[in-house]
């Protein structure tokens, strides 16, 4: 699959930053390369909140609240698992510390899927940090999978990362998420800034060249009762149809009788730098 992008700027869309939180409505796809072709697309919505911001974003519409309860929420604590710090901007904070970013982080946000009547999955999570000037400083990914475990990996922004197709980074698959594919693997991801579209792609490779690729792309809506509603009429259930999306597919792949990976024991909770390095030439898309 080829995505097609204007020019990308390290910069965060301004009229995107006026709002402390607002909705994207897209589809997220999957094709598998290897040892079978598969391949599945679903309709998702999602959430951009400002870390800064949660009280605003609490008064945003009420349906949507944040830390509380609603039809739709966003709760501190689905992201703050085994952390020590008492807030989430706070942890992020640490998170980019301990990376050894060279100034701190004027602003983050963190791309989601929210608590639609209080149940939520996030396959991932990403989360924007932008320096004063509001240029990228650091993108940060939060990997969850379906047996309730997770790893972050923290990437700094580097020479060479913002490219006219968007940020391009790299890093060694160091977590379990599908039972389908190996351990030994990469992930070549190809973001962009969060605008009036939101836009991820995820090319996961071995040695011997590429073994899936994950797509999100999303148009911004406000978040009013109104782009709520909407989201609600088109998908009402949204966590059950990702979770039952996850074990669906899973099992279609089971039924053409690709391998079983057995779970090996989780890694560290946080990696900061790359582990492993390819000697193949498919090492970015």
């Amino acid at each position: 699959m080829i995505m097609k992008h204007a020019p990308q700027s390290a910069s965060a869309d301004p009229d995107a930053a006026r709002s402390p939180a607002c909705l994207y409505a897209g589809d997220v796809m999957h094709q598998r390369m290897k040892p079978v072709g598969h391949r599945f697309r679903y309709r998702v919505y999602s959430l951009l909140i400002d870390l800064d911001r949660l009280d605003e974003a609490d008064r945003l519409s009420p349906l949507f609240s944040v830390n509380r309860a609603n039809v739709a929420s966003f709760h501190e604590a689905d992201h703050l698992r085994g952390a020590k710090q008492p807030s989430l901007r706070a942890h992020v904070d640490a998170l980019l510390t301990d990376a050894g970013l060279d100034r701190p982080a004027a602003r983050i946000e963190l791309a989601c899927y929210p608590r639609i009547f209080g149940q939520v999955f996030n396959p991932l999570s990403v989360y924007y940090a932008y320096d004063e000037a509001g240029e990228l400083l650091a993108l940060v990914y939060e990997v969850r999978n379906t047996f309730g475990e997770n790893h972050t990996y923290v990437c700094k922004l580097e020479p060479g990362d913002m490219t006219p197709a968007g940020i391009r980074q790299s890093r060694s698959k160091l977590f379990y998420v599908s039972p389908f594919i190996e351990m030994q693997a990469r992930y070549n991801f190809r973001m962009n800034i969060p605008g009036e579209q939101i836009r991820w792609r995820i090319l996961e490779i071995d040695r011997s060249g590429p073994l899936l690729a994950a797509t999100y792309s999303g148009q911004r809506r406000a978040l009013t009762t109104p782009s709520i509603l909407g989201c609600l009429l088109q998908i009402p259930l949204l966590t059950w149809k990702i979770v039952g999306g996850i074990h669906y597919e899973a099992l279609k792949l089971w039924l053409k009788g690709v391998r079983y990976v057995p779970r090996p024991a989780p890694p560290p909770a946080t990696s900061y730098r790359d582990r492993e390095e390819f000697e193949s030439q498919a090492a970015r898309p």
